[in-house]
């Protein structure tokens, strides 16, 4: 494939210019045809399609973080509003100091546009990079003429969500170095702890209580068959994975995850505070009904809950409503539902929805502080049941031996 530039006019006498890559001119001829573009001149451009092509190779490798989509969003939404072309606005950003894959992944829509595909077209063809509510939400923008609102509620969507993702990743952290530290102490302790006093223990000859033989025993198994665990492991992660890779496994396990203790909660109410938000902007902004639960669907990243979003849609296509569908599913409480038996009564239903997703959020909020209070005991515990096994399996032994010396010395 090469790339072309031309020079032609539409329909209406206009000039209009651009670049198209196609095999050979008569692939530009035809695609122009489709287009009521009589060209004027067709001229092979060898140099941008070294550097576009370099380009769309390097965005395909390019991961993009959430960041620099809430950054771009932001970005186009300011450059919009303040009346830039879309294509200036891109070529602006393209040009400014960020990220590297940002920058590539603006340059491939740059070079979409330039053959005459508009801004949702060309993100259709990365959706590894801009989910399908990005996409949509951009091509009612594009429809309505009101760009610039699309990428706000975009930005403000994304960074709602960026939010909560990075108040659950904090809130586990902490337990998450704490059972790592655990796992260390365990593993130090049957490699070199153990050993040590299993020398000494085994200079008497005496009968060792039921504790230390545990842990001997333990020792001795970890320090002779590690590799026999780590194969164990890997086979119990692996079948994990396979499962859960599966619809069947992947059903269950997200409907498991909602049933946690202490995180269960929380991440219910992050993915419904996700649902409700996205809800509302597919209908302040005119989706179909059946266009945007389908959507909803996937964004929820939760195929339990997308399920009952798909039975909500078909429910609301056969004529039931809103509020008569959510309660069917059984996953609202009843403050919810009222408020969209409100919202429905109203007409305002969209803006229910984001008070709906405030209170999740919350929620939320209120189940992150609450959950390094709830786990810090748990985990204290732990570490005592730990400490406690450890000191019958070491110091048994020793009080025994203790009281036989002073036995044979009287």
């Amino acid at each position: 494939m090469a790339f072309f530039a031309y020079r032609g006019r539409n329909n209406k006498g206009e000039l209009v210019t651009g670049r198209i890559e196609a095999s050979n001119e008569t692939a530009v001829l035809e695609n122009l045809a489709s287009r009521n573009v009589i060209p004027v001149e067709i001229v092979f451009d060898k140099s941008s399609q070294a550097a576009d092509g370099k380009s769309a190779v390097l965005g395909k490798k390019k991961k993009l973080k959430l960041d620099d989509l809430v950054f771009f969003s932001r970005q186009m939404h300011t450059l919009l509003r303040a009346g830039v072309p879309i294509l200036e606005a891109l070529q602006s950003l393209s040009r400014s100091d960020q990220e590297a894959a940002l920058s590539e992944i603006i340059v491939a829509l740059i070079t979409s546009l330039n053959t005459g595909t508009g801004l949702s077209g060309a993100m259709r063809q990365r959706p590894d990079i801009f989910p399908n509510l990005y996409i949509s939400l951009i091509e009612l923008g594009e429809a309505s003429g009101n760009l610039p609102e699309s990428f706000a509620q975009l930005a403000s969507y994304l960074e709602k969500d960026q939010a909560t993702k990075k108040q659950i990743k904090s809130a586990v952290r902490y337990p998450m170095f704490v059972v790592m530290a655990i796992g260390l102490a365990i593993i130090i302790i049957n490699v070199f702890v153990i050993p040590t006093f299993a020398g000494v223990f085994s200079k008497f000859n005496a009968e060792l209580p039921l504790p230390t033989r545990i842990l001997i025993f333990t020792s001795n198994f970890t320090i002779n068959y590690w590799y026999l665990i780590l194969m164990f492991a890997g086979v119990v992660v692996w079948q994990a994975r396979r499962y859960i890779s599966t619809p069947q496994g992947r059903l269950n396990w997200d409907k498991k995850k909602l049933s946690l203790p202490l995180l269960g909660r929380i991440l219910f109410g992050a993915t419904l505070a996700r649902f409700c938000r996205a809800l509302a902007m597919n209908m302040r902004a005119g989706v179909p009904w059946n266009t945007a639960m389908n959507m909803l669907s996937e964004t929820v990243d939760n195929s339990y809950i997308a399920g009952h979003v798909l039975r909500m849609r078909d429910g609301v296509e056969q004529g039931q409503s809103i509020t008569r569908t959510a309660t069917a599913t059984g996953l609202f409480p009843p403050l919810v539902l009222q408020m969209m038996e409100v919202g429905e009564q109203s007409g305002s239903v969209d803006k229910l929805m984001l008070e709906v997703a405030d209170y999740y959020e919350r929620e939320v909020d209120y189940g992150l502080k609450k959950l390094g209070a709830s786990i810090e005991p748990i985990l204290t515990i732990a570490m005592a049941i730990l400490v406690l096994i450890v000191a019958l399996g070491v110091f048994l032994p020793m009080w025994g031996l203790a009281d036989a010396a002073m036995g044979k010395h009287k």
